[in-house]
């Protein structure tokens, strides 16, 4: 009974610390969020598109030296 206790008295001091935590976070604004988001969109989006261009290439280049 007394570990069930002690756990209890653990996960309520982690929430409250947890909750003092968030309070300090600095949330981004929509606006913020949506220009973050197209970014990563974006980036992925040439990423992905780069990458695809080397594979095709790359697999172009070992059809031709292997035959």
């Amino acid at each position: 009974m007394d570990k069930l206790k002690l756990i209890v008295a653990q996960v309520k001091q982690f929430l409250k610390e947890a909750r003092v935590e968030l309070k300090k976070v600095t949330w981004p604004t929509p606006k913020q969020t949506l220009a973050s988001t197209s970014v990563v969109i974006l980036v992925s989006v040439v990423v992905s598109l780069f990458l695809g261009l080397v594979d095709f290439g790359l697999t172009k280049i070992i059809k031709l030296v292997l035959g």
